[in-house]
């Protein structure tokens, strides 16, 4: 589910930059690469990146219950894992002008669309590991790290600071479906109690 919330987050940012004349800049790759020296870098040329930057475990949600009742039977599975995605969006694009008019408005795409849904949100099917997707729902915030965090941030990318803003993406869940055992369920008592005295 990490992936499909990066592409969905690159899908929507994309075409709101398309929309407001910038045209399709937006990108899910590691902004590291820019400073590789590979034959990829010169691909992220022009490009709003979008970059995973750490993931954490949502520990608030931790004690969920391991039954689910399915068709009348209990089911035992491991509880999901619900983790916050922190994410880069770096704007490398032919100008500094431009740059920092891409940030802008990924800034305000953020700002105008936070909670992201099944029902409120149009991707692309056609992609294997979405066509699957039929419920979800994150929430997307900035968040501001200190100048300090910043710059191990942009050491650990490789040093060439960009126009950039960080993102955490809240709750994404992610779950195998392996059943670990099933039971019928207790719909009845029977017999009587006349053996407890009174």
């Amino acid at each position: 589910m990490i992936y499909e919330t990066l592409q969905i987050l690159k899908e929507q940012l994309d075409k709101y930059l398309d929309d407001a004349g910038l045209g399709k800049i937006v990108v899910l790759d590691n902004v590291a690469m820019l400073e590789s020296g590979s034959d990829h870098a010169s691909d992220l040329e022009g490009k709003v990146i979008v970059t995973l930057l750490s993931i954490e475990e949502e520990k608030t949600l931790k004690n969920v219950s391991a039954v689910k009742v399915v068709n009348n039977k209990a089911e035992y599975r491991n509880p999901p894992v619900n983790l916050n995605v922190f994410f880069l969006v770096s704007a490398y694009c032919d100008s500094y002008d431009n740059s920092l008019i891409s940030l802008s408005k990924t800034i305000e795409f953020f700002q105008g669309k936070r909670v992201f849904t099944a029902a409120n949100t149009v991707f692309k099917r056609s992609n294997k590991s979405l066509d699957v997707l039929d419920n979800f729902k994150f929430i997307v915030e900035l968040y501001t790290p200190g100048f300090e965090v910043l710059n191990h941030i942009w050491g650990i990318l490789g040093g060439r600071q960009l126009p950039s803003a960080v993102y955490k993406a809240q709750l994404i869940q992610i779950e195998s479906e392996k059943k670990l055992a099933s039971s019928e369920l207790i719909t009845e008592i029977n017999g009587t109690l006349n053996h407890i005295v009174k």
